[in-house]
């Protein structure tokens, strides 16, 4: 496994990032510790979670998965750097959702006990809050690193002038603000590269792409109608690329790496990104994602994949304007 640094942290991190989302819902409980147990194995130590996760509103059904592994012992979370979220609701009541600072602090307790810990390594803003101040939000944070509850914070699904706004107001709290931030990119959906990966390059943000297989478009099997649940819900997304997933995949076949390999391989070649989440529903997912530190992709095939998936033409404002 490599590592490499998130953001401007001197924090170590797998760069593969387990996300759990499948986990509950898609995954049993028992398949899911052994997941959990051969990512250890494999030294994959960045672990991503939600306190929505298992979409049983206030249940935090995968956090309590996690929370049953931790508490097995053999030092589990003492190898693992633990990330969940908050901003979702955790309820029918209307401060049970959102960052208010008094649904911050209900909500990183409740994660706290459900996951069997004391401290929580990164924890993230699932989406902007527009209608709470930052002066608010940094209050609340600075309370939760003070008491040792958090140590580090991060953000998801942000504009770049987002990232913008709460770093410099964190900067005139004296607070470290966020050190990373979540966006949905992969080789399909490479808006981020217009405002989002220039800002955390500027601001020292470790970049996590969620979804780097576009809801399991990249994987493989599609241009013969299989390898995907839910192609139904990305037929605009194959639209945009016509031909493009037959395209794609003759040309992994070319190289000799799967389809999901060479996806994830263009994450790792960009210094920008450092995990791509990756969600397995079995072991033997898990397993057959380690291809892609095998795959290597020089000047001449990232220009080969650009032209089946082109992106937005560069950073912002040059993609568009003189």
């Amino acid at each position: 496994m490599q590592y490499t640094q998130l953001g401007r942290t001197g924090l170590k991190v797998s760069r593969f990032c387990l996300g759990t989302m499948n986990f509950g819902p898609g995954t049993t409980e028992a398949d899911s510790h052994a997941i959990m147990d051969e990512a250890l194995e494999l030294g994959i130590n960045f672990f991503d979670t939600a306190n929505i996760y298992g979409w049983k509103m206030g249940e935090g059904v995968t956090e309590n998965i996690l929370g049953r592994w931790f508490r097995q012992g053999g030092q589990r979370r003492q190898k693992v750097v633990l990330a969940t979220k908050v901003y979702n609701p955790m309820g029918e009541w209307p401060n049970q959702r959102g960052l208010s600072a008094l649904h911050i602090r209900q909500a990183c307790d409740e994660s706290l006990q459900r996951l069997r810990t004391d401290h929580i390594d990164l924890y993230q803003f699932h989406h902007v809050e527009r209608g709470t101040p930052w002066e608010e939000i940094w209050q609340a944070c600075e309370t939760l690193v003070r008491h040792g509850k958090v140590t580090y914070i991060g953000s998801s699904n942000f504009a770049a002038w987002h990232l913008a706004q709460a770093q410099e107001a964190a900067k005139s709290r004296h607070f470290m603000g966020l050190v990373s931030e979540q966006s949905k990119y992969s080789l399909m959906q490479r808006t981020p590269e217009l405002e989002v990966l220039p800002a955390c390059k500027a601001y020292g943000l470790g970049f996590i792409p969620w979804s780097p297989l576009a809801a399991g478009l990249l994987a493989g099997g599609v241009s013969k109608g299989k390898g995907v649940r839910r192609q139904w819900e990305n037929k605009d997304l194959i639209k945009k690329f016509p031909g493009g997933l037959e395209k794609y995949e003759k040309l992994c076949a070319k190289w000799g790496h799967a389809p999901a390999d060479v996806a994830l391989a263009w994450h790792l070649a960009n210094p920008v990104v450092t995990a791509p989440i990756i969600g397995p529903r079995t072991l033997q997912q898990l397993k057959d994602s380690m291809g892609a530190f095998k795959v290597k992709l020089n000047a001449e095939r990232m220009k080969a994949l650009d032209a089946i998936f082109p992106g937005p033409g560069g950073e912002a404002p040059e993609a568009y304007a003189w």
